[in-house]
């Protein structure tokens, strides 16, 4: 069952948001309160977050750079199928915005979408997140090119900006062990998890949570599904409210729900 592509319940359409009349005062609390969400986002407070953009989002909804903190924070909190509208919408006029590429391709991703990530990815194909999130897609959701994935994974691995940021080095390491558990090389796959695990004390809550989703599918992939398990459950425990967590959820449901060999 996909837990992660269902909103909250009343969550604002994000295709004919209400546009209710607006006082002058309204209009400029707007940036205000998008500066309060980010800030929220930033240090992880996703529940904030969300409440803050709630109201804007209801009002403003067609404001580019309203769907775009929205599209983040839907994203981040773990409803991708609202952030990949968001973001389909800012878009339009955001061609060359790396947060708003970025965002697509991973909400496609996580929607099991490959198709979907990998037109969207052509909006900014040299950028390092977007081939991240690309390489995420092509070896994990349905439809992916596996292939494709490995290898871009591998050129990544070259990418001066790679090590500015421990983030891209940890799910760069975590995706080498995706694509290595396609040989069975199961000591390949723990030592390549080791390696990006070696970053977590650098993460946020968020991001541990999202490596130790791409972990857990590592170690199904290559067939420890025990351990699959339990690191599915530590991503969950890391940012229970999280996309990682959420990502993880599902697939350990997923994982729980075949039976036994």
């Amino acid at each position: 069952m996909n837990t992660v592509d269902k909103g909250p319940p009343g969550t604002v359409s994000v295709d004919n948001p209400p546009v209710p009349r607006a006082s002058v005062a309204s209009i400029w609390r707007v940036p205000m309160t998008v500066w309060r969400a980010r800030r929220a986002l930033d240090r992880g407070e996703l529940q904030t977050a969300r409440t803050l953009v709630a109201p804007i989002l209801g009002a403003f909804g067609t404001v580019t750079f309203v769907r775009k903190i929205a599209g983040e924070i839907l994203y981040a909190s773990g409803d991708p199928l609202s952030a990949a509208a968001l973001f389909e919408q800012a878009a339009k006029r955001l061609r060359n915005d790396r947060a708003v590429v970025v965002g697509l391709v991973a909400s496609y991703a996580a929607l099991n979408r490959a198709a979907d990530a990998r037109r969207s990815a052509r909006l900014l194909p040299e950028q390092i997140d977007v081939r991240l999130a690309l390489a995420w897609a092509e070896l994990v959701a349905l439809g992916g090119d596996r292939d494709r994935g490995a290898d871009l994974v591998a050129s990544i691995a070259l990418d001066p900006d790679l090590a500015l940021s421990a983030e891209r080095v940890a799910m760069r390491e975590a995706l080498e062990a995706i694509a290595v558990a396609r040989t069975g090389d199961r000591d390949a796959v723990r030592a390549k998890l080791r390696a990006a695990e070696s970053s977590a004390p650098k993460l946020r809550a968020g991001d541990r949570a999202f490596l130790g989703y791409l972990g857990g599918v590592a170690l199904r992939e290559v067939g420890l599904s025990d351990n699959a398990r339990a690191t599915f459950a530590l991503a969950m425990d890391a940012s229970p409210e999280s996309i990682g967590a959420a990502l993880a959820r599902r697939e350990r449901a997923n994982l729980d729900s075949v039976a036994p060999s």
